[in-house]
Order: structure tokens, then C-alpha cells, then sequence
């Protein structure tokens, strides 16, 4: 019983530490994020190519679509999670505070773009595609950010990057196209 008493203090104590790091990033985002330039242009990013994909997408594979982009939007914001949990990149100029991940590119810019090369030449091979996709996302976006000041990598490199980005699409192009997606 000991044991287990010091093992939830020390889960308590880990918690405490967390919850006033939360409390700390929500100030400095309250006070010194929140409406600057870069954080206009995340709300931008977060809603734009949406717009976009609303009005450009393949309309008869919406749902398809959609599935693999709600697929991306899992694995990549996962992912993002645990490389920001290992202190291998963090971001700037949220749109919130609330989730460390950034939002405008786990839940916008990733998917919208998958979703696009899925439906763009879809006879394609899809290595090919998820090849091109990764070159862009690795090598021009994502230095892109840290141009701009949204993303920093502390460990990270773009090429650990570019394999990811081409099992991604891989795994949201075989989603999409799956023989199963027939009316009910």
C-alpha cells in the first residue's frame, strides 16, 4: 500500500509540473501569440484550405476523400505529438494553446494536400505521388516554417521527414481507393 501511495504522489507531483507548464504556455500565448501576424496567418491556414478543398474536390468522392484525410489527420497529428513529447521540434503562433501540435498543419495543410494528390491523376502510381507529395512537404514546406518562425526542429531533420510523409500517403491512398466503399 506504501508503494502504491508514493507511486501516485509521484504521478501527482508529475501532473502538478505539467499542469503549471500548460498554465505558463497559455500566458506567454495569451500575452505575446495571440493576434500577432503569425498567428492570423495560422487562422488562415487553418480555414482557407478547407475553403478550398470545399470547393475544388472531386465531389462524387467526398466521403472517400474525407476518410483519408481524417486518417492523416490521426496518424500526423500522433506523430506530432510524440516528436514534440521527445523534444524533437516545437511551434510558435498557435491558433490555440490548448494542444501542443500545430493545428493548421495536422488538421488543414496535411490532410487538404493528401486528399488533392489522391484525387489529382489518380492512375498515378502512388509512390510516385507520395514521393512528389513528401519533396514538398519535407524540403520546401516545412523549411518554409521554420522561415517563418512556426516551426523549430531541435533534433529533427527534414529527411527523417520525407519517408513518413510517403507512408502517409500510401496508407491514405490504399484507404481511398479500398473496393469496400459501396452504397449501404
Amino acid at each position: 500500500m506504501e508503494n502504491n501511495s508514493s507511486l501516485q504522489e509521484q504521478i501527482e507531483n508529475t501532473y502538478n509540473i505539467i499542469t503549471e507548464a500548460n498554465s505558463k504556455m497559455f500566458y506567454i500565448w495569451k500575452e505575446s501569440i495571440l493576434f500577432t501576424w503569425q498567428w492570423w496567418l495560422s487562422v488562415v491556414l487553418t480555414i482557407i484550405p478547407w475553403l478550398f478543398w470545399v470547393k475544388f474536390r472531386k465531389k462524387d468522392s467526398t466521403i472517400r476523400l474525407l476518410s483519408a484525410g481524417f486518417l492523416v489527420i490521426l496518424i500526423s497529428s500522433w506523430l506530432d505529438f510524440l516528436g514534440i513529447a521527445f523534444g524533437f521540434w516545437y511551434y510558435m503562433y498557435d491558433v490555440t494553446s490548448l494542444i501542443p501540435n500545430y493545428f493548421p498543419w495536422d488538421f488543414t495543410l496535411l490532410p487538404v494536400m493528401y486528399m488533392f494528390f489522391i484525387q489529382i491523376k489518380p492512375n498515378v502510381n502512388p509512390i510516385i505521388k507520395g514521393v512528389i507529395l513528401s519533396v514538398i512537404l519535407s524540403f520546401i514546406a516545412e523549411p518554409l516554417f521554420i522561415w517563418i518562425g512556426l516551426y523549430h526542429p531541435i533534433t529533427w531533420k527534414h529527411i527523417y521527414s520525407f519517408p513518413i510523409y510517403i507512408v502517409i500517403y500510401l496508407i491514405a491512398d490504399f484507404i481511398s481507393k479500398r473496393n469496400s466503399w459501396v452504397k449501404i
